[in-house]
């Protein structure tokens, strides 16, 4: 049985806002949602970022479970893009997309009312390119999904990366989860990586403590792979969220726990993990790409990495990585990057190795002038003519030896 695709899905809870049973499916006014939504805001200092770009220009790729596009705070933000799961479910199936479309609306949800109500996305202006890799456990596919061998479900969220590139996304946000690494999945990120696009993914809601490996909870994938950005979450309170995963694959943490999203039936909700974590990452990435359309995928790392809030700063952790986002700071780091990455570098590559310059032994031959160019040329031509008569006198020797 495969079933490592499909952490995300389990390990996100969505709670109701207010908090009601699922069941009962009743919206909360738009006015509590984004009420509940400002410390999120606060805590991922968004709004000084908003003052210059609110993602305009980007696409992300939601690479999930499917976004349905026609909930009232993503109205026109949706691209749809290819379901490759291999299932028959329908969009239109209740059961469709639930996953998927949380991510969406805390990505690039634009509220509704004039903006007023409902979610605000961390990106509001920017495009979501929907790929479904996995379906829901409520989708009516997913016993027979949850059965698929282990390699073909990790190809389809290859192909899913692959897809998103070709389609000019230029950031990837992965709330998912994959037990054990994969080597066409692999090769997909190092694809998008040479074009230009930022991968973004979920740590895990395996919980910090995990005793059999080394104290730190197993590695998941994709967060784990090189040039991917993973990513933890923390309650409202700044510590690290119960369920969140510490391992080396966190660069960078997030809120994750009673988070509000839009779900795909239009009602509001809180929802936990290192997925909405991932989210709300992946929309603060979109920022600066919106800002800086140019910059590479390294440089969006940095920027997200080196301004993170993490007391001592600087300093790393397997729970949040190198601290909580902030995305005004990190815009702001993303313009030097860009302007540091425009110019050559003043300082002689040299220099870098062997402890600088003062370190670097002198050349074993002097380099050679003209005249020693021609001297060199010169006696190379008396030796080549001496071996030639010498060849001759060979020969000469032979051929009086055989007249004999």
């Amino acid at each position: 049985m495969a079933g490592a695709g499909l952490t995300a899905a389990l390990g996100l809870l969505p709670v109701l806002l207010p908090v009601l049973p699922a069941s009962q499916a009743v919206a909360a006014p738009g006015d509590v949602i984004r009420s509940a939504q400002q410390w999120v805001f606060d805590m991922v200092n968004v709004e000084p970022a908003w003052q210059v770009t609110e993602g305009e220009g980007v696409t992300i790729a939601v690479v999930d479970s499917g976004v349905y596009p026609d909930i009232s705070d993503l109205t026109g933000n949706v691209i749809p893009g290819p379901d490759l799961t291999g299932l028959p479910t329908s969009a239109q199936n209740s059961n469709w997309g639930d996953h998927g479309t949380w991510m969406a609306s805390i990505i690039a949800g634009h509220g509704n009312n004039g903006g007023f109500d409902g979610v605000m996305g961390i990106a509001p202006k920017a495009k979501i390119l929907s790929i479904r890799v996995i379906p829901d456990k409520g989708d009516p596919g997913y016993r027979a999904y949850n059965n698929e061998p282990e390699q073909r479900i990790q190809d389809e969220l290859a192909n899913g990366i692959m897809t998103a590139v070709k389609d000019h996304a230029r950031v990837i946000s992965m709330s998912i989860g994959y037990s054990a690494p994969s080597g066409a999945v692999r090769n997909a990120i190092a694809y998008a990586d040479k074009h230009g696009t930022v991968l973004i993914a979920s740590s895990g809601n395996s919980g910090g403590n995990d005793t059999q490996h080394g104290g730190m909870a197993p590695e998941s994938f994709p967060a784990d792979y090189p040039g991917v950005v993973g990513v933890g979450a923390v309650t409202i309170d700044g510590v690290p969220a119960s369920f969140s995963s510490g391992n080396l694959s966190v660069e960078v943490a997030a809120p994750g726990k009673g988070v509000p999203a839009q779900g795909r039936n239009g009602s509001y909700y809180t929802v936990d993990g290192t997925s909405p974590a991932c989210a709300i990452v992946a929309g603060v990435a979109a920022l600066i790409e919106s800002r800086y359309p140019g910059i590479s995928p390294a440089a969006v790392t940095q920027a997200l990495t080196s301004t993170a809030q993490q007391t001592p700063s600087g300093s790393y952790d397997v729970n949040t990585g190198f601290g909580i986002v902030n995305a005004g700071a990190a815009l702001e780091k993303a313009g030097q990057l860009v302007k540091e990455r425009s110019q050559a570098s003043p300082v002689p590559l040299a220099a870098h190795f062997g402890g600088g310059t003062a370190a670097v032994p002198a050349a074993p031959v002097t380099p050679r002038g003209d005249g020693q160019r021609v001297l060199f040329i010169v006696l190379a031509l008396i030796s080549l003519a001496v071996a030639a008569a010498g060849f001759a006198g060979v020969r000469m020797t032979r051929g009086s030896r055989g007249a004999r």
